[in-house]
């Protein structure tokens, strides 16, 4: 089949299947086939696939029709302009997440060494774009599952951070030091399971189920980690945390003993980042 029309077929089953943004995604997956970029699809539509090739292509659009991400069929997302490795034992790192980093960066880059704590890690997305922003910062980043710091500690390989942090596998801050870190910095679960049904299906299908859940209320691993981290952390060090609208309060609540909270809204106006400052005596 030809390229061109191999396109239009994919964009109409994905529509059909009810897949969003299908152009996208039928374009996405083709350039995994092919491994070329849009412009190639584009400037040769006349190209004749293989027979391999097509095969490829069928089996990634029936997988993305029964609601696999994308990123978990091509085993790739960007992230602050570097490529990450994803697999289906980490959360696909997302922009809104971003704000985490935008929120550290200006913070940490007047300190001349900075040690930072990327709490529940997953793909290693945080720690791996703070390292490279902060080429003077120790960092360490923590996970709970021994596949999600796999993934992390090959990403950190890819891009040639694997000696810039420290993978550790604990349950959040324990172990640690007391006074150790001037920032612990974390994309925490904090949906609540009464969310469930407004969490998109092949999110709550496909993605690691105690990467996205926190418990009953959203805010059972945040009331856990708070404490830790104001062990953790050094006199002035900052709590920086991903959360949601729905637990905006609550986290408040939780930080009532900080100092400096602030609450970061996301381009849509969503609550998505709490910051907080660990009392200086």
């Amino acid at each position: 089949m030809l390229l061109r029309a191999s396109l239009i077929s994919a964009l109409d089953r994905l529509t059909a299947a009810h897949v969003p943004s299908p152009r996208m995604n039928a374009e996405l997956l083709l350039m995994f086939t092919l491994s070329c970029d849009r412009a190639y699809l584009y400037g040769h539509p006349e190209r004749e696939l293989t027979s391999g090739e097509q095969a490829r292509y069928e089996q990634a659009l029936a997988q993305r029709a029964q609601g696999v991400p994308a990123q978990y069929i091509t085993g790739h997302q960007e992230f602050w302009d570097m490529d990450f490795v994803v697999t289906p034992a980490v959360l696909i790192p997302r922009p809104e997440t971003e704000h985490v980093i935008e929120t550290v960066l200006p913070r940490a880059r007047v300190l001349p060494n900075p040690r930072i704590a990327d709490v529940g890690t997953g793909s290693g997305c945080i720690a791996l774009v703070l390292a490279k922003e902060l080429p003077h910062a120790e960092i360490r980043a923590t996970d709970i599952l021994p596949p999600a710091l796999e993934i992390a500690r090959a990403n950190a390989a890819r891009h040639q951070l694997e000696s810039r942090i420290r993978f550790h596998e604990t349950d959040l801050l324990w172990g640690f030091d007391p006074n150790a870190f001037d920032f612990v910095v974390s994309n925490p679960p904090y949906v609540g399971e009464s969310e469930e049904d407004q969490v998109q299906l092949e999110v709550r299908k496909f993605e690691p189920r105690n990467a996205i859940f926190a418990g009953p209320t959203g805010l059972e691993v945040i009331d856990r980690l708070i404490p830790q981290a104001h062990a953790a952390l050094k006199p002035g060090g900052w709590l920086v945390m991903e959360i949601s609208g729905t637990i905006a309060n609550g986290v408040k609540r939780l930080l009532g003993g900080w100092a400096n909270l602030q609450i970061t809204n996301d381009l849509q106006g969503i609550p998505r980042v709490a910051s907080a400052q660990k009392a200086v005596p």
